[in-house]
């Protein structure tokens, strides 16, 4: 069982990183192999929609100069994707949209890449706008076929500057629930 984190936030150590860490500790302790993956800060290429990877049909986008190919082949790897950003104007980060939509073309293209695989969001907000970033990468998991992972409130800490998230308790909890569900969802399937 695997399970990759992609951290779309460009602060390392943030506060987005911090929730992602807190989801995949709580995954580790249920038994779950965990990487991290630094995307934020990391120069990335938008979709231009060029419909490439519908004619090259070999899991990857066109553009090759940048880590989303890594990041592909990582997701089609794993068994669950946690995607987790910051709120930015309440919406995703431009490295996380990157990603959402250049894997989100691969995977179709190829097969549904990500088909039947478990994922969930994790966001990390200053005070609002987070619930409109939460449903941007749990809409890429929808349109994915995948299983969106739920906890017991939305996947979502407060805090503004770097290591205030933890201070939020329930936020906290709530990223400790939400590696609960996800590690049992992925024992399901497996079993």
């Amino acid at each position: 069982m695997q399970v990759v984190a992609f951290n779309g936030s460009p602060r390392k150590g943030g506060n987005t990183e911090r929730l992602l860490k807190r989801v995949l500790l709580t995954l580790g302790e249920e038994g779950v192999e965990t990487e991290l993956v630094q995307v934020g800060g990391e120069r990335v290429h938008g979709c231009t929609a060029c419909g490439k990877c519908f004619t090259n049909q070999d899991c990857r986008c066109v553009f090759d100069d940048d880590i989303i190919n890594e990041c592909i082949e990582k997701m089609a790897a794993s068994d669950g994707i946690l995607i987790g950003s910051p709120t930015y104007f309440a919406d995703v980060s431009p490295e996380t949209k990157s990603l959402i939509d250049r894997a989100g073309f691969v995977a179709m293209a190829n097969g549904n890449l990500f088909s039947r695989k478990v994922g969930a969001a994790v966001v990390a907000a200053r005070r609002a706008g987070g619930i409109h970033v939460f449903d941007t990468i749990n809409h890429f998991f929808g349109i994915s076929n995948m299983y969106t992972v739920g906890s017991t409130y939305w996947n979502i800490g407060l805090g503004l500057n770097p290591g205030e998230v933890e201070g939020d308790t329930e936020g906290m909890k709530t990223m400790e629930m939400l590696g609960r569900n996800m590690a049992w969802i992925i024992k399901k399937i497996q079993s």
